[in-house]
């Protein structure tokens, strides 16, 4: 880990905990680092990550909020406490909704929790913000996500012709294999980590 790097740590331990409060303590933006430091390891070491961001919010500069929300939402899916996640993705949905200058991807990534783990009362509250965020879809996973989401919830709902729709709409974003941005034509595309939700809508497509 270079100089330049020290708040980007993917391990974590004694040595590179002192090390990285050290640099910490001569930086200018420690909400900056401490929410970065907390977003690389959210999923490997989430005690840490919410310590940090609990420090995070505990400092005045507010630009970051709803990323930090998202980070603390990965922490705890890491953790298994998936209604906290859900309270911290609703927090970050607060949060742009006051300050839109800064977007998250919680608008996908909180009904895409809501399906996978099937909580059937938060239904309503997955299709509204998925409704409400619709403009934002841009890439092939983007479109996947939206349409996936879209699809179990109306597969459980019993709108079975819906369902079969949203399903075809996803499969066919997950078959997509270039971007179609120019220099970055892997940007965005639906990978290996969705084999899951691709079998689930295959069995609502047929």
């Amino acid at each position: 880990m270079s100089n330049e790097d020290w708040y980007r740590n993917e391990e974590w331990s004694e040595e590179i905990e002192s090390m990285f409060f050290e640099k910490l303590k001569r930086a200018r933006r420690k909400e900056q680092y401490l929410r970065i430091q907390a977003c690389t390891i959210a999923s490997t070491e989430p005690d840490v990550a919410l310590s940090l961001l609990e420090q995070y919010f505990q400092l005045k500069d507010d630009f970051d909020h709803a990323r930090a929300y998202c980070d603390m939402a990965t922490a705890y899916i890491a953790k298994g406490q998936i209604k906290n996640a859900i309270s911290s993705y609703v927090k970050a949905l607060e949060r742009e909704s006051v300050f839109p200058n800064l977007k998250t991807e919680a608008y996908i990534l909180y009904p895409m929790l809501i399906v996978e783990y099937k909580l059937t009362d938060l239904y309503q509250s997955a299709n509204e913000a998925l409704d409400e965020h619709q403009e934002r879809v841009m890439f092939p996973v983007d479109h996947f996500r939206w349409h996936a989401a879209k699809a179990i919830i109306s597969a459980d709902s019993g709108n079975n012709e819906q369902a079969v729709n949203h399903a075809g709409h996803a499969l066919d974003a997950a078959q997509i294999k270039k971007s179609g941005f120019r220099f970055h034509q892997s940007l965005g595309l639906v990978g290996k980590e969705y084999k899951g939700v691709v079998n689930e809508l295959r069995a609502i497509y047929a």
